[in-house]
C-alpha cells in the first residue's frame, strides 16, 4: 500500500517539466560569429536570428553587450515574441585596436532559459599604408657590470599617415622603457626617440622582446633585446716604496680619504718588504697614503709624502 503513492508521485513530477518545457524558449541561429578583419575607423554588421521554439508568447526585456567595440544596431526593447515568431538582432563591429579582440552579447527574457549569450570576434586592420618604421630592428647592450645601467636609443617612424601606439611590452624586467607614457601618436613623416635601458641583474646573457601595439598595418613590431651581465670587478691597490736608510724591523702602511689625512693603519702586521697590496679599496674611491718605518726599540718614525690613488668605476 505504500508503495503506490510514490510511484504515482514519481509519474506526476516527471511529467510536468515535459508539458512546461515547450513553454517558450528563445533560440538563437547562430550564436556566434566572427566578423573577421575590419579597418579600423569602420564598421561591420552582422544580424543574429532569434526565434521564440516554444508554445507560449516570450519577452526579452534587457541586453548587454560586453567588448568596447562591439554595439547594438536599432535593436529597442522590450520585444515580445509569439510562439514560432523570429526576430533579427544587429550588432556592430568597429575596431578600435590593430589586433584580434572578442565579447559577448547577452539578451534576458523570461523565457525558459532566461540568459541566451552569443559570443563575437573580429580583427582590426590599420588603413593600407600606413606603417611603423623601428630603427635599428636589434639592441645588443653588450657586456654590462651587474648593478650598473646602459642605454640605447630606438627611432619610431610613422609613414603614410599617423600612427598611434597604444601599448610597449617587454618580457624581462632587466629592460625598462624609462619616460615612454602611452598611448602616443606619431605624426605623420615624423620620429620618436625611445630609451631603452637594460640593467642586469645576474652575470650571463639576457635577452627579451619588445612589443609595440599600435594602429600601424605592420603591427605589432618586435625588437630582440640582448646584453650580457659581467660581474662587478674587484679592485685593489698595489704600493710600493724606497727602503728606509736606517736600521728597521719593518713599515706601517696608513690611509685616508682626504688629502693631508687623517689617515688609519691598515695593516695588521708589520710588513717586513717594501710593497703592499691593497685589497679593501671601493670603485670610484679616492684614497691617499702614507707609510712609516718602525725600527728594533719600536720607534716609528713619521709619514712619508703622501700618494693619491683613484680607484675605476665600476
Amino acid at each position: 500500500m505504500k508503495s503506490l503513492p510514490r510511484m504515482a508521485l514519481a509519474l506526476f513530477l516527471s511529467a510536468w517539466p515535459l508539458s512546461y518545457a515547450a513553454a517558450q524558449r528563445l533560440q538563437c541561429n547562430p550564436c556566434s560569429n566572427d566578423y573577421g578583419q575590419v579597418q579600423i575607423g569602420t564598421s561591420k554588421q552582422y544580424s543574429f536570428q532569434l526565434t521564440n521554439t516554444g508554445t507560449r508568447s516570450l519577452t526579452i526585456s534587457r541586453k548587454r553587450e560586453n567588448g568596447k567595440d562591439f554595439s547594438f544596431s536599432n535593436f529597442v526593447l522590450p520585444i515580445t515574441l509569439q510562439p514560432g515568431q523570429g526576430t533579427q538582432m544587429g550588432i556592430n563591429f568597429k575596431p578600435s585596436v590593430p589586433w584580434k579582440t572578442s565579447g559577448t552579447i547577452t539578451l534576458i527574457s523570461n523565457a525558459l532559459n532566461p540568459k541566451l549569450i552569443m559570443s563575437v570576434s573580429g580583427t582590426g586592420v590599420a588603413p593600407n599604408g600606413v606603417n611603423l618604421g623601428v630603427s635599428p630592428s636589434i639592441l645588443n647592450f653588450g657586456s654590462i657590470t651587474v648593478g650598473s645601467s646602459a642605454s640605447l636609443q630606438l627611432t619610431l617612424t610613422a609613414s603614410s599617415g599617423p600612427v598611434t601606439i597604444s601599448s610597449a611590452q617587454v618580457n624581462s624586467s632587466e629592460f625598462t622603457l624609462p619616460g615612454l607614457v602611452l598611448p602616443k601618436t606619431i605624426a605623420a613623416a615624423q620620429s620618436l626617440a625611445v630609451t631603452v635601458v637594460f640593467t642586469p641583474k645576474a652575470s650571463g646573457t639576457a635577452s627579451a622582446n619588445l612589443v609595440l601595439n599600435s594602429d600601424a598595418a605592420n603591427s605589432p613590431n618586435t625588437v630582440p633585446l640582448t646584453g650580457v651581465g659581467v660581474a662587478a670587478k674587484a679592485h685593489s691597490t698595489d704600493l710600493s716604496w724606497n727602503p728606509s736608510q736606517d736600521v728597521v724591523i719593518g713599515y706601517n702602511i696608513y690611509r685616508g680619504g682626504t688629502q693631508g689625512g687623517p689617515y688609519t693603519k691598515i695593516n695588521p702586521v708589520l710588513d717586513a718588504s717594501t710593497n703592499y697590496t691593497d685589497s679593501t679599496v671601493s670603485a670610484g674611491a679616492t684614497y691617499y697614503y702614507v707609510v712609516t718605518d718602525v725600527n728594533a726599540n719600536n720607534m716609528e718614525s713619521g709619514y712619508s709624502n703622501e700618494v693619491m690613488v683613484i680607484i675605476p668605476s665600476p
